[in-house]
């Protein structure tokens, strides 16, 4: 509370010295803010390293994104909460921490929010109170301001590493065997239909990146998506379609559905859907049964069988057909479907590998290759592994690649 209240004086004696009528350089505002710090701290102890740390966030709300800015910069931090003014949340290393430092008052959290969402080309306000975007370094943002967000503006932000996490990793980490990497490595590179499924924060949009460094690099691939998260990994061929919503006057709008028609008259190899939400999964599915092979798409599920019933809810908001004939293109579009899960220990795993055998019986046949079997846990971590159940029945596109 103290450090706000200096921050607030602060702010207000930097601003009353900024000379508005003129543009200032970065290296002017720095000698501004440290000559202000100088005569704020004459009558009063501050340690230094404090008076720099006031230096940097000084710098931060008035070029940057306030303090907002150096948990961006923080590479150990994945996820960032900001619910109203006062309580500010971080995710390090898949645990929740409450950060100490708060905005200095709301005005300048909407003006933060406001500063984001142009940045991205977006608008949010009274009448949009809702804004999903991406900042300029891949991180995904949603906006919500009030008269929706009753405590405040809430911010939330999805940081993603700026390498690509490769499959190697995942390896190393736990969150697949290698048996099991390179068993998805052959279906990739024989163009299976692949589905990934999983909860809020399983690490979906991860495995598809990972999923990507299998692709041959002579395929030409085509990524649509709402917000552009995925970073496919050495593909020269590749052309990646954004969604764009409408503008003030309620004109322009561009979905997914749009998109997925679009890149099918652009003579793709295969097509990767980033998430599949609502009717465009009738698009998705019609790509992967019209020789789009090797195509790729997530979506939230609570285990694969939620997944089906999920897919089959989506197509029928889009199109109203009897659901059998729903049920028979998920059959034959589909061929595998990968789930992910976050366990008890905060750590992402593949749980289970399914494999889709065809529509029988009025039911979508399918049966599980892999699946996670949990060993209890030791010193806080889930023990357990990827373990083999049965065969691949559906050899065809392994055969016809060579393996």
């Amino acid at each position: 509370m103290i450090r706000t209240l200096h921050m607030e004086k602060l702010q207000e004696q930097v601003m009353a010295k900024l000379d508005l009528s003129r543009e200032i350089e970065d290296g002017e505002l720095v000698e501004l803010i440290y000559q202000v710090l100088e005569e704020y701290t004459k009558d009063k102890y501050i340690p230094l390293r404090m008076k720099m740390e006031f230096g940097r966030d000084l710098f931060n709300a008035f070029r940057k994104l306030d303090i907002l800015q150096e948990l961006l910069e923080d590479e150990s931090i994945t996820e960032i909460m900001i619910n109203g003014l006062e309580n500010i949340f971080v995710e390090k290393g898949g645990e929740i921490y409450q950060y100490e430092k708060r905005f200095v008052s709301r005005k300048k959290l909407e003006d933060i929010a406001q500063q984001i969402a142009s940045g991205c080309n977006r608008t949010v306000n009274e009448a949009e109170p809702i804004v999903d975007a991406r900042l300029p370094d891949g991180s995904r943002v949603n906006l919500v301001l009030p008269p929706v967000a009753l405590n405040g503006p809430i911010i939330t932000i999805r940081k993603f590493p700026k390498e690509g996490i490769t499959m190697k990793r995942l390896i190393a980490w736990g969150s697949i065997s290698k048996e099991a990497a390179e068993f998805l490595e052959k279906l990739v590179k024989a163009k299976y239909n692949m589905f990934i499924s999983g909860g809020t924060g399983s690490g979906k949009t991860t495995f598809l990146n990972a999923l990507s460094q299998f692709i041959p690099e002579d395929e030409r691939i085509i990524t649509i998506e709402d917000n552009a998260e995925l970073k496919l990994q050495s593909l020269p061929n590749l052309v990646r379609l954004e969604a764009r919503n409408a503008n003030m006057e309620g004109e322009g709008e561009i979905d997914i559905r749009e998109l997925i028609r679009t890149a099918l008259r652009m003579r793709p190899d295969r097509v990767i859907v980033g998430e599949v939400r609502s009717a465009e999964t009738i698009d998705m599915l019609q790509a992967m049964n019209t020789g789009h092979d090797g195509s790729l798409s997530t979506g939230h599920g609570n285990s694969p069988k939620d997944m089906i019933g999920r897919l089959e809810t989506m197509v029928l908001m889009g199109m109203e057909i009897p659901i059998e004939a729903v049920q028979r293109q998920i059959a034959s579009g589909i061929d595998i479907i990968i789930h992910l899960g976050r366990m008890r220990d905060k750590t992402r795993k593949v749980l289970e590998i399914l494999e889709i055998t065809g529509y029988e019986e009025g039911r979508i046949q399918m049966h599980t290759l892999y699946e996670f079997q949990e060993k209890g846990s030791s010193h806080g971590k889930v023990r357990g592994s990827l373990v083999k159940k049965e065969e691949l029945q559906k050899k065809e596109k392994l055969l016809a690649a060579g393996y």
